[in-house]
């Protein structure tokens, strides 16, 4: 078990960093349904680098 620590710990991380990311643009755009669905979908951050780089378009 020793051994999984290292890597759970860097998805941990990795999965927070775009869950983050994410549901800040999110709110910054005004996207109630993309923060709602970013809140309730965990999936090592593949949902919220598809919202960043697909559907959520940069707010100036």
């Amino acid at each position: 078990m020793g051994f999984l620590a290292p890597i759970l710990l860097v998805l941990i991380l990795w999965s927070f960093y775009w869950k983050t990311r994410a549901l800040w643009r999110a709110a910054k755009n005004g996207d109630k349904a993309w923060f709602v669905v970013l809140i309730l979908v965990q999936s090592l951050g593949l949902l919220d680098i598809l919202y960043l780089y697909v559907f959520g378009k940069k707010s100036e």
